[in-house]
């Protein structure tokens, strides 16, 4: 399975590191002076509570439970104790603490010891079979078939494992999803091919109410309209589609402009003085489309319908007395398409299956006689099953599918067997599964490099969330991916590609909980100006930084300092900057301190709060988990609520609460971690708003005090604090990537991986490259233990 010049340079390149790496990783071994000296460190500092007898966070780190001279033999034990080192979180404050010398000289010398231990002996780990989560098939379709499919209809969301929806060991196959795979295959395959018998069908797109369409509401729709909205539809036929529009109530009613791909279809007018019955019925547009993905988009001609005096971008969606009757935004409630309707009367000549983009890419050839079919269905599988496979196939691969092709033909056409073939390939196990087979004579547990075909899949499902590309997988083939110069080049080449946006879309939005946004609901009374713009304005921002940084590829630790963000007017509005009109977002340069970096973003501070209030421990938690890599354990259950007010009625501070919550033993050894973190942000109100007092009036107080001693006053301070940890910060970036990219969990013998990455990456400037690099030539990444 190895047996190519890239696979054979990779064992001797592994080899001369472990053999390196052995003499240091024995010497760590050996009892030294250093290993007594800091044994005494743990005997003064540690055993006390970590021991047999009381097992104080289940660790034991007496004498008796465990030798510090064998690192190795507790790597599981000597990680943790080295993190608690590193953030200086052991001992609990009130305890006697080493001084700052001995936390950094015990900690190096640990970090050293693991670190050759791991060198010595690899073990990359072994993670389970992977089926393709809900984005990676629409994409792995998208690729392979040219289809822009909703998986969101097709498919149930998954579930989330260490803080991403790819994690290999909970995506699991239920009986009621193999059923859903069956159903999306036998649709796709039939949209794939343009089967006449598809029939008509109708698909809704809802806009929601929460959503003011008071202007330009995005790129797709033109300039000088307002509201309305753009959908991308699949359209499986050449053929006429009914576009069947649904608009909110209102005392005017303008036009309604309906485009395709930005070309105007229809200019529909609404009868101003007809009933309020007649008016709920939806307009409608009957027009010929031809088959493929398209831009639907409605709108309207850019007016102003509420009545003099009243301002609409200043008021919730839901504020409608003005004083002159009830006022509501005309705006689009939903879009209906329905079709194909008459596909044989609109194609070009081929009986309305039209030249689309999924027929372009799955018809390799076209049989002109019915000897011809037999040897161009084969050309057609076999190029779409060494897509779908993502390998090279064997006859017996396409025999198996020729099958299926057969039993199509027999009851139809060419066309018919092909959709059939389709058909079993999307429900295969080898296109649903990503499979990693131990290659022959491989000791049981022992490490492996993996083959350049293992090693294509991992990188575009990595970068890309889909199946390699045809350069990706070519270069696999012929044994020279794995080549650290060629492999150098494909990754920077995908980093450059717009595919690699779904590092935003998926790895980002995950790790910093930006999904969350699409449920989050504050209060009504509490926030009324919240509505769906400001929801995806916040979400956009966070997005477009990110993406900025990672196109420029600027250093990661940039995101905690940048002095500029990503605003439009809507936005701008709402963190009061001036001089900012219309619906596009553009860079901003922050015009001072307050808000600069992630932790200043309307995004992370609404996900991180409560529907009624802001909440210190909520948003120290998140700091302490996505930032510093540190999160704290579950609290204990029963934990009692905190008492809003004094015994004689008097309104308690959120401080005052807090406080009195830290007295309890129990609860300050995390609460003095997150506490003084979450006050930093309290000049933040629930939604993002820059604020000095709170909602009693209270003069809002956002000094805190870490363990270590560390005083500091508000998000500018903080962010000082934080960036004098940067590594640790880097250092949980990349521990987020290595779990995206593995799409399993972190287990302690991944640590020194961890670690040399971010290293390596010092010496660029922590780059986005260089950790990404640094992921896919790390030794979790590049291979794989055998079963045991």
């Amino acid at each position: 399975m190895l047996g190519v010049p890239g696979g054979i340079a990779r064992i001797a390149l592994i080899a001369g590191l472990v053999w390196v790496a052995g003499a240091a990783g024995a010497r760590a071994q050996e009892p030294t002076d250093s290993a007594a000296t800091f044994r005494q460190v743990l005997d003064r500092y540690c055993a006390g509570c970590h021991n047999e007898r009381l097992l104080s966070g289940n660790l034991a780190l007496d004498r008796g439970s465990i030798d510090i001279t064998r690192i190795g033999a507790g790597g599981d034990v000597w990680e943790k104790v080295l993190q608690k080192l590193q953030t200086q979180a052991m001992p609990p404050p009130g305890r006697p603490r080493p001084d700052a010398e001995t936390y950094h000289a015990f900690a190096a010398w640990l970090e050293s010891s693991l670190d050759g231990v791991a060198a010595a002996d690899p073990n990359p780990g072994r993670p389970t079979i992977h089926r393709l989560n809900r984005l990676e098939y629409a994409n792995a379709i998208r690729d392979l078939l040219g289809l822009e499919v909703d998986a969101e209809m097709l498919l149930p969301a998954d579930d989330l494992a260490f803080g991403f929806d790819n994690n290999a060991d909970i995506l699991t196959v239920a009986p009621g999803l193999l059923e859903r795979y069956l159903s999306a295959a036998r649709k796709l395959s039939r949209l794939a091919v343009g089967d006449l018998a598809i029939g008509s069908d109708a698909v809704r797109y809802p806009v929601s109410t929460l959503l003011e369409q008071g202007e330009r509401m995005g790129d797709d729709l033109p300039f000088g309209s307002r509201g309305g909205a753009a959908i991308r539809h699949h359209f499986p036929l050449d053929g006429e589609y009914v576009i069947r529009l649904a608009l909110r109530d209102g005392r005017r009613a303008p036009q309604v402009d309906v485009r395709i791909d930005g070309a105007r279809v229809a200019l529909l007018s609404v009868d101003p003085d007809a009933d309020a019955e007649t008016s709920e019925d939806p307009l409608s547009v009957r027009v010929p489309v031809p088959a493929g993905s398209h831009v639907v988009s409605v709108t309207f001609p850019e007016e102003t319908f509420t009545p003099e005096g009243v301002a609409p971008s200043r008021l919730p969606i839901w504020t409608f007395s003005t004083g002159r009757g009830y006022v509501q935004e005309v705006g689009l409630d939903s879009l209906l398409i329905e079709g194909p309707f008459n596909p044989d009367r609109v194609g070009p000549g081929d009986g309305g299956l039209g030249d689309s983009a999924a027929r372009s890419r799955i018809f390799v050839c076209t049989p002109a006689t019915e000897a011809d079919e037999a040897p161009c269905a084969n050309e057609i599988l076999a190029t779409l099953a060494r897509r779908a496979f993502r390998r090279p196939v064997t006859e017996q691969d396409v025999a198996v599918i020729e099958g299926f092709y057969r039993d199509g033909r027999a009851g139809g056409n060419f066309d018919t067997g092909i959709q059939r073939a389709l058909e079993a390939l999307l429900v295969d196990p080898e296109f649903l599964f990503r499979i990693e087979s131990d290659p022959e004579g491989v000791a049981p547990g022992a490490p492996y490099p993996l083959s350049d075909i293992e090693l294509a899949s991992r990188l575009s499902f990595f970068l890309w969330s889909t199946i390699p590309d045809d350069e990706l997988l070519a270069l696999a083939e012929a044994g020279r991916l794995s080549e650290p110069e060629e492999l150098e080049r494909q990754v920077r080449r995908m980093l450059a590609d717009q595919r690699a946006s779904v590092l935003v879309d998926s790895f980002a939005a995950q790790w910093l909980h930006l999904r969350r946004m699409r449920s989050v609901t504050p209060d009504v009374l509490a926030f009324p100006e919240f509505e769906d713009n400001l929801r995806q304005s916040f979400v956009r921002e966070t997005e477009l930084l990110i993406e900025h940084q990672m196109r420029q590829d600027r250093s990661v630790v940039d995101l905690l300092t940048a002095d500029y963000t990503f605003v439009n007017e809507r936005l701008a509005r709402h963190y009061g900057i001036p001089n900012v009109y219309g619906s596009r977002f553009r860079r901003l340069t922050l015009p001072d301190d307050t808000r600069r970096g992630l932790l200043g973003h309307g995004s992370i501070l609404t996900v991180t709060s409560l529907a009624t209030r802001t909440s210190p421990v909520v948003r120290g938690k998140w700091v302490l988990e996505n930032i510093l890599g540190t999160p704290p354990p579950p609290p204990p259950p029963d934990v009692p609520e905190l008492e809003e007010r004094e015994d004689d009625g008097a309104v308690r501070s959120l401080r005052q609460r807090l406080e009195e919550h830290r007295a309890n033993p129990v609860c300050a050894n995390c609460h003095a971690r997150m506490d003084p973190i979450g006050f930093a942000l309290e000049g933040f109100d629930a939604v993002g708003r820059h604020r000095v007092v709170d909602a009693n009036g209270t003069p809002i107080d956002t000094s805190g005090t870490l363990p270590d001693g560390r005083a500091f006053d508000g998000l500018p301070a903080l962010r000082d604090v934080l960036f004098e940890r940067r590594t640790e910060f880097v250092a949980t970036v990349t521990e987020k990537l290595l779990t995206y990219a593995l799409g399993r969990g972190i287990e302690y013998y991944d640590r020194p991986a961890i670690r040399a990455i971010v290293r390596e990456a010092g010496e660029d400037d922590y780059r986005w490259s260089s950790l990404i690099l640094g992921v896919v030539k790390s030794v979790p990444f590049q291979m794989r233990r055998a079963e045991s």
